[in-house]
This record gives C-alpha cells, structure tokens and sequence, in this order.
C-alpha cells in the first residue's frame, strides 16, 4: 500500500510522469454550473477487475479518493464520499468506466483521475479538470452579433411577387429599350450640333 501512496505522490509532482497508453480519459477539461451534473469517460485498452477514481485539490493540496468500480457492479467508496454525489456506470465489456457526478459544488473542483491497479501500482489517466461556477459564461455565438448581411438591389417582397419585382425582365427590358431610343435620337441632334460649329468656324476664317 506504501508503495502505492508514494508513486500518486510522484504523480501529482511530476505532471506527465504517470501517463500510460492504457487508460484515455475524456474530456479533458470541464466548466460546469452548480447544482448541475457532468459525466467522465475512462476507456481501458484491455479488460481490468475494477476502476478507481481520486480527485486532486490544488487548492487544498489534497488526494482524494472517492469510489472504487469492479466489474460485478459494486462500488467502495471513500470516507465522507456521498453515495448521492458520485456514481460509477460501467460497460459490459469491463473496458470502458464513466463518473457521475451530481449536485455540482464549488468544493466539487478539482482534477479527476481514473486509475487501475497493474503490478502493485496505480496507473493514472491523463486526467480530467473539473471547473463549478455559479453561472456561465456566453458562448462567442451568442456574445458576438452577426454582421448584417448587404442588401442587395433586387429585393422581392414575397415569392408570388418574385416574378414582377425589381429584378423582373418585363421591368428592366423596357428601360433599356427606352434608354437606346433616347440615344439614337440624340444622334441627329449632336451631327446637327457639328455642322453648325463647323460653319461658324469657317465663316471667322474667312473674315
């Protein structure tokens, strides 16, 4: 039991030291409100007897244990641990261990290992950081308003309107045939234009 003790107090000193292919928890960092629950998933590479749970302090520098999981379904708990507040549910593969924890608390804060026993010691997981708030924070979905989007010229009001609106043939094809009429007319008027300054600049000429 000593030498168990001593290599979670190598752990907690050396942060890396005890990771192992063996055990992948998920998630690894949570931000929970109080009063709420949450959930931690351990898988196991192979099948185990059993699955522990500790919970680090860095505010109270404290290791804690809370509950051991075995295979058949019973659970151990650790002193003063509420059997309301943690729970353990297991796959019946025996590979895969997920932690309940209910009636979030600020005190709930903390890091939370899943552990396993391997030749006289206790192999961690890479760990999983528990945050409890009173509330949280907004997301940037709904912190940031959308840009508004750019209106663009051709508007319609409704679908039924869709085809007699701004953007209609029957609207702008008159407007262009309106715009080349008033163009070809304009043309006698600038040749008329012409000949008359050319006239005038002759008759200064000649003078």
């Amino acid at each position: 039991m000593a030498r168990l003790w001593l290599h979670l107090c190598i752990c907690l000193q050396i942060p890396g030291f005890c990771t192992n292919l063996l055990l992948h928890q998920t998630p690894r960092h949570i931000l929970a409100q109080a009063n709420n629950k949450t959930e931690i998933l351990c898988d196991l590479k192979m099948e185990h007897t059993g699955m522990y749970w500790y919970r680090w302090s860095q505010e109270r520098q404290n290791f804690e244990f809370l509950i051991f999981s075995s295979s058949l379904g019973k659970a151990t708990y650790g002193a003063n641990i509420s059997q309301d507040k943690f729970s353990v549910h297991g796959m019946s593969s025996h590979t895969s261990y997920s932690l309940h924890i209910s009636h979030l608390h600020a005190s709930d804060n903390g890091t939370y290992y899943c552990s396993v026993s391997q030749s006289s010691q206790l192999l961690l997981g890479s760990g999983t950081q528990l945050g409890v708030v009173d509330v949280l924070p907004l997301s940037l979905k709904t912190t940031q308003a959308a840009p508004p989007k750019k209106p663009t010229r051709c508007v319609t009001k409704s679908k039924a309107a869709s085809k007699k609106g701004a953007c209609s043939p029957v609207v702008w094809v008159p407007l262009a045939a309106s715009i080349l009429v008033l163009l070809l007319s304009l043309v006698p008027t600038a040749c008329r234009l012409h000949r008359l300054r050319r006239r005038l600049w002759l008759r200064i000429h000649r003078q």
